[in-house]
């Protein structure tokens, strides 16, 4: 069976893609990826659209520099980050752990109080940078599984977020795009970088052992 370590040396950020579709079982595992991986204290304080439909994703070309991979790609994600932690996403949160792991109703009520007074203490700006950690966290999650199903990726900070932000209207929903992720299948052919050698700092340099 392959290791993590040899899928994380097949992949590199994809400039190219075939147009290929994924599956949807294929899809459907990057996704789980996503929804199981680790955020701090759990809020997932992020939305993700999934964005398969041609149109839309002719929209976001121009406000994405026209990156080949917007088009080529199989689906789009674009991960929005929260704009407020408010106390009623706190809330809605803890509500689903206190029903899903059976806890009396006010079990876990000193730690949603603590979350909120940490959160109100924190202007708008913090919230969003806070939350697009977070967000970032599940992007490389989801770059880990996709290489480990031989799917190609292409993480994008490369676009205006407030454009990408008003095509969708995330301002409504207290959203603040984040990243873009091309998911998607190589095109050997027409990718520079398809067989260049991955360069990386060595550990020595890296890696600070004490």
């Amino acid at each position: 069976m392959e290791t993590t370590i040899e899928s994380l040396e097949w992949r590199y950020a994809t400039k190219r893609m075939t147009e290929k579709k994924l599956s949807d079982d294929q899809l459907e595992g990057i996704l789980n990826s996503i929804q199981l991986t680790a955020t701090s204290n759990g809020l997932q304080p992020f939305t993700i659209l999934v964005v398969e439909d041609e149109q839309v994703k002719r929209k976001i070309a121009p406000v994405a520099f026209n990156q080949p991979q917007i088009l080529e790609s199989s689906h789009l994600l674009i991960f929005a980050a929260w704009t407020k932690i408010s106390p009623d996403r706190i809330d809605t949160y803890f509500k689903q752990v206190t029903e899903e792991r059976n806890l009396t109703p006010n079990a876990l009520s000193d730690y949603a109080d603590r979350l909120k007074k940490n959160f109100g203490g924190m202007t708008s700006e913090a919230q969003f940078q806070w939350a697009s950690k977070q967000a970032y966290i599940a992007l490389g999650t989801a770059m880990i599984a996709a290489a480990e199903a031989k799917i190609d990726t292409t993480p994008m900070e490369g676009f205006i977020p407030e454009k990408i932000d008003e095509i969708f209207d995330f301002k409504s929903q207290n959203l603040g795009s984040t990243a873009l992720l091309a998911l998607g299948f190589r095109d050997i052919e027409n990718d520079p970088m398809a067989s260049v050698k991955k360069v990386r700092r060595s550990k020595e340099n890296l890696f600070i052992r004490i």
